[in-house]
Formats: structure tokens, C-alpha cells, sequence
């Protein structure tokens, strides 16, 4: 059942985790079984289905992939070398990932968009094969993209989720239940179990080094989308405007005239910041998902800005909180917008950031677990429509509100006892539920809702 704090925040690229990373991420699977193969290899080839199929040139599918063939990996995705790399496949027509020699590749040719039904495993499915000189498939293999950057091959996910081989952890949750109730046994809090579940897996300096990494990724790109303008790519000429909604909030500081709710323009502006920037391809940390990837850093900067005597030395104590309810989510439910809708991507978000932010504020246990069931029910039902399949347009405003939603579950949940009537693991299941039974089309598709919807597009 383990999942590492660092599985669940990812440092990596815009503007999808499912969509641009985990398509990277699966290329440099392949790669690993071609240099492991008996035999050589004179050519590569790829197909993308479903939701990666729809939506997939709106994500940057395409070019995640050919990169991915390439070589390159999210976590160190530098963008000029990547610009140079397309350049020279689309002229030469080969990859040359280190370790194997020199493959055959035609973007135009062996980058094939399969419109078709989906897989049958997931919405988020690609096939990735080899070829010989003759141009016949001597391996192949099928991947899905199921969320947040994670991947699985067709024998993985027919394993099922909780695929981890590791040594047993102390406190082995599965559900919100058995969190709480090995909270109350031990005496610990979620983040202490959640630490003792890391530590049994690496070293306390590791464990502290990494989330001070992640939270400098993460106010980083908030900082960068503060001061970045312009229009973003894609062709709906979507104006940035974190810069200058955060230059008239900082004009206004000090004025009489502020009104109490302009706070909420503050948790707006650090989560659009951040998926202005997802959105131009700038890196980002996985929030479970890059799609929710302001809400969480939105969240925690609010606390650290905002909220008296905050300091950044409980972030870390908001991450493994925030970690430990995104894995109940993903467990149990999906945190895939192209499986669940966007429910699991910003709900499942917003249930993490309200999680964090009630730890850090001192909720116990069970006024975590209400904030986050309170934040995730509340996004029910909410669909993934992204207009012209990019990250744009409902998806940067939507992690400002989602950033609203996980402070006011928080404080909502620390004004009670932390009893209440719909339990976490009811909403999670509800998700599932309401996943499952949505059509197609609401699931990244961009075949309903805003993205049909809107005039132009």
C-alpha cells in the first residue's frame, strides 16, 4: 500500500502529468526493455489512444512522446535542449537515446493519433514498439497513463493498484478508517505516520532534503507565474493574469479599502500563477496531478503569507498530511481526470491542500480527515472539459477555487470535533461511483461541456 510522498508530488513538466509525463515516462520504460533485449532493434513506433488520442496535440502528447524516445525524462527536462532534440528527429528522421544505437523515427509516420475506442484498460492508453530492419514489430507493449504521472504497463494494471514490493511499513492504511484508527491506537498524528512510513524506506536526510526540494519547486513556479505575462500558446490566446492581478493586490495593501474577501484574490493568484505556468510547460510539481497543480502550493502559501505565526518549518508536516489523503484517493478512487473527471484531479487536490492546512493549523486526526472529506465532496460530479484540450480554460481559474474550497473545508472542519455524518472513505467511494457512471465525454475528451460549448473553439 506504500506511496512515497515524493510518488505523489512529482517535480516535472507542463501542462499534463497523465497527458505530457506519463507518455515521457512510459517512452523511458520502453527504452529500458529495448537496451535489455536479446536481439537489436532497428526502429521505434507509437500509438496513442483514448483521452491521449482527443486531447492529446492540446497536452503536448505528441511531443512528450518523440522526446520520451529520445531520452529525455520529467525530472530533467531541460526546454532548449528539448527544442534542439525535435529539431533534429523531425530532420533526420531517427532517436538516439543513450545506450541504443541510432533509431528509425518519422514523427509524421510512426506517431500514430488511434481515434478508436479506448483500450480496455484505461482512458489514457499507448502501445510503444520496435521494429526490425524490415520494418516488422519484434517487441511491443501497452501503457496507460493513469494519473498524476504514474504509469502501468497492461500486465501492471491487470495486477492491480497496489502493486508495491517493498518491505512492510509501520502503519499500512488503506482506507480513512484505518488511517483513524491506527491514529488513535498509536497516539500519532498522519503526518507522523506518514513520516514513519517514509523513513522505513530511506534516511531521515533524504526524506528532509526532498520536501524542502519540493516546496522550493513549488514556490518557485509560484514566483515565476507571479512575474511571467503575454498570451499562452495553443491558439485560444489566453492572456496571463496572475502578474497583473498580483501587482494590484500588493498596490492595495495597506488600504482601508480592501474588503475582508479580497483574501480569497490572494489563494486565486498563487494557483493561477501556477497553472500559468503549467500551462506554458514550465516546470511543475505534481499536485496529485499537474492539471491541480496550483491548489496545494496555493494553499500553503496562503498559510505562510497569511496566517499568523505561520512558519516554513511545518510545510513538511502539510505535504505528508496532504500525501497520505491523495494515496487514499488514488487507491480507492482515481485522481485521472481522463478516468474520473475533474472531480479527481482539483477535488482530489482540494481534499489534500484542506488536509494539510488543518495539520498545520493543529486539527487532530479526525478534523483532518472531515476537512478533506468536506473539500472532496464538494467537487463531485465536476467534469474535465478543458476547451480545445488545453490546460487553459476551465482548468487555471478552477485550482483558484479549488485553493478557496480546501481553506474554507479547513476551517469549517476545526470549528467542530472532528465527528461528522459523511465519512471521507463515503465520498472517495462516490467519486469512484460518479466516475464510472459520467459519459465519455466529460472524462478530457474535450467532446462536451465548456469544450463544446464555447463559441470559437
Amino acid at each position: 500500500m506504500f506511496l512515497s510522498v515524493f510518488d505523489m508530488f512529482k517535480v516535472g513538466i507542463g501542462p499534463s502529468s497523465s497527458h505530457t509525463m506519463g507518455p515521457m515516462v512510459a517512452a523511458a520504460r520502453f527504452l529500458d526493455l529495448l537496451r535489455k533485449a536479446p536481439f537489436s532493434v532497428a526502429g521505434v513506433k507509437a500509438s496513442l489512444h483514448g483521452s491521449l488520442a482527443f486531447t492529446g496535440v492540446g497536452h503536448a502528447t505528441d511531443r512528450a512522446t518523440i522526446l520520451g524516445l529520445a531520452g529525455f525524462v520529467p525530472e530533467s527536462y531541460d526546454r532548449e535542449k528539448a527544442d534542439a532534440a525535435l529539431a533534429q528527429i523531425k530532420a533526420t528522421k531517427t532517436v538516439t537515446p543513450d545506450g541504443l544505437p541510432a533509431l528509425r523515427f518519422d514523427p509524421e509516420a510512426d506517431l500514430r493519433f488511434d481515434f478508436g475506442p479506448n483500450l480496455p484498460g484505461h482512458a489514457n492508453g499507448m502501445i510503444l514498439s520496435a521494429t526490425d530492419p524490415q520494418g516488422d514489430v519484434i517487441l511491443q507493449e501497452t501503457y496507460y497513463s493513469i494519473g498524476g504521472g504514474f504509469v502501468m504497463t497492461q500486465a501492471e494494471l491487470d495486477a492491480g493498484k497496489d502493486t508495491d514490493d517493498g518491505a512492510p511499513v509501520p502503519y499500512p492504511f488503506k482506507s480513512a478508517a484505518e488511517m483513524l484508527e491506527m491514529a488513535k491506537t498509536s497516539g500519532l498524528s498522519i503526518a507522523e505516520m506518514k513520516r514513519a512510513n517514509e523513513l522505513s524506506r530511506r534516511s531521515v536526510s533524504d526524506l528532509d532534503a526532498g520536501m524542502r526540494r519540493l516546496w522550493q519547486v513549488m514556490n518557485d513556479c509560484i514566483d515565476r507565474g507571479l512575474e511571467n505575462d503575454g498570451i499562452l500558446q495553443g491558439g485560444l490566446n489566453v492572456k496571463r493574469r496572475a502578474k497583473g492581478i498580483h501587482e494590484k493586490l500588493l498596490a492595495e495593501r495597506g488600504m482601508n479599502l480592501t474588503a475582508p474577501h479580497t483574501i480569497n484574490d490572494w489563494m486565486s493568484v498563487y494557483a493561477m500563477a501556477v497553472n500559468e505556468e503549467n500551462a506554458a510547460g514550465g516546470q511543475v510539481v505534481t499536485a496529485p496531478t499537474n492539471g491541480a497543480a496550483g491548489v496545494v502550493p496555493a494553499t500553503i502559501r496562503y498559510y505562510l503569507d497569511h496566517v499568523p505565526g505561520a512558519t516554513t518549518t511545518r510545510v513538511p508536516e502539510f505535504l505528508l498530511t496532504a500525501a497520505a489523503i491523495g494515496r487514499l484517493v488514488q487507491f480507492n478512487a482515481s485522481i485521472s481526470g481522463a478516468e474520473a473527471e475533474c472531480q479527481a484531479e482539483v477535488g482530489s487536490a482540494s481534499a489534500m491542500a484542506a488536509a494539510g492546512l488543518c495539520a498545520v493549523l493543529g486539527g487532530t486526526p479526525m478534523q483532518i480527515e472531515n476537512a478533506a472529506e468536506i473539500a472532496l465532496e464538494h467537487h463531485l460530479g465536476m467534469t474535465c472539459d478543458p476547451v480545445k484540450g488545453l490546460v487553459q480554460v476551465p482548468c487555471i481559474e478552477r485550482n483558484g477555487l479549488g485553493a478557496i474550497k480546501a481553506v474554507s473545508a479547513a476551517s469549517l472542519a476545526l470549528r467542530g470535533d472532528g465527528t461528522h455524518f459523511v465519512p471521507l472513505d463515503s465520498a472517495i467511494e462516490t467519486m469512484r461511483q460518479t466516475g464510472a457512471d459520467m459519459h465519455e465525454k466529460y472524462k478530457e475528451t474535450s467532446l462536451g461541456g465548456l469544450a463544446v460549448n464555447v463559441p470559437n473553439c
